[in-house]
């Protein structure tokens, strides 16, 4: 995306996301299925969080992730451009304060990440957000010199393949062994060229907001280009025994055969 449609972009974003704090921290509190069944479990898998380790939570929200770093032992340096989200992530901190340190930070502006002090983390957390970013190369680069050597950088998203702006999710009636049944799948129109969308992370949010969509490559090539190697990763979905959505466009064990997360783990060489 070229750089000022970029900025506008990444302003339109931002004030979204002051705009939906409120209910985003209501309806989210400290985590639902998404968080506790898909992204979470393998998140706190490859941090591999040791008590003392230095992390930075990028694109915190309301805070729930950085409160779980905490619980662990780590002391975490959490941002967000939203300045809404970082209020709402102060309130509802109450323990493991003098592990937490909630700042108002661009995660698109390099100079403003560079700022939080080269080689200080031992690993970086971007949960469900890298999406939300106009640009990702601007936070890959820096990660580079926040890092410690052999630092690790783990991110969720909403799976590329499966589940972005470009994506019908799908229920069809099929006969099959004597009965009727029906076969959930989802319908790719697009994938290869990154693009924009507009949707909403939470049905019902005051404003929808802008998704970047990117292809594997794009995603994972931004880190590359930065130095790191993929050494994990996992493709989530709900267990088949997990209730279905309440409609198509809620995941749920209807879907099991199709993840809507991706989950993984990029590193420095040592």
């Amino acid at each position: 995306m070229a750089g000022e449609d970029s900025k506008q972009a990444n302003e339109e974003t931002r004030q979204v996301w002051n705009e939906n704090a409120a209910f985003w921290d209501a309806r989210m509190g400290e985590g639902n299925d998404f968080v506790n069944v898909l992204t979470w479990p393998p998140t706190e898998r490859m941090l591999t969080l040791q008590p003392g380790e230095r992390v930075l939570d990028i694109a915190c929200g309301n805070g729930l992730t950085s409160r779980r770093m905490a619980a662990l032992g780590a002391q975490v340096v959490a941002i967000d451009f939203s300045a809404e989200m970082i209020a709402h992530a102060r309130r509802r901190t109450a323990e493991h304060r003098g592990r937490l340190d909630f700042r108002v930070v661009d995660a698109t502006d390099e100079a403003a990440l560079l700022a939080l002090g080269e080689g200080q983390f031992d690993a970086a957390l971007c949960a469900m957000a890298l999406f939300d970013m106009a640009e990702i190369d601007p936070l890959f680069r820096s990660l580079r010199r926040l890092l410690r050597p052999g630092g690790w950088f783990v991110f969720s998203v909403l799976h590329p393949c499966f589940n972005d702006s470009h994506v019908v999710q799908m229920a069809e009636m099929e006969y099959r062994g004597g009965q009727v049944v029906t076969v959930y799948s989802v319908k790719v129109s697009s994938y290869m060229t990154p693009s924009e969308g507009r949707g909403m992370a939470i049905v019902g949010q005051p404003k929808p907001q802008l998704y970047f969509n990117r292809p594997l490559q794009v995603l994972f090539g931004a880190g590359f280009r930065a130095g790191f190697v993929l050494d994990d990763m996992e493709e989530r979905s709900f267990p088949a025994d997990h209730p279905p959505g309440r409609s198509l466009l809620v995941w749920g064990g209807n879907f099991s055969e199709i993840p809507p997360v991706l989950v993984a783990r990029m590193r420095l060489p040592a």
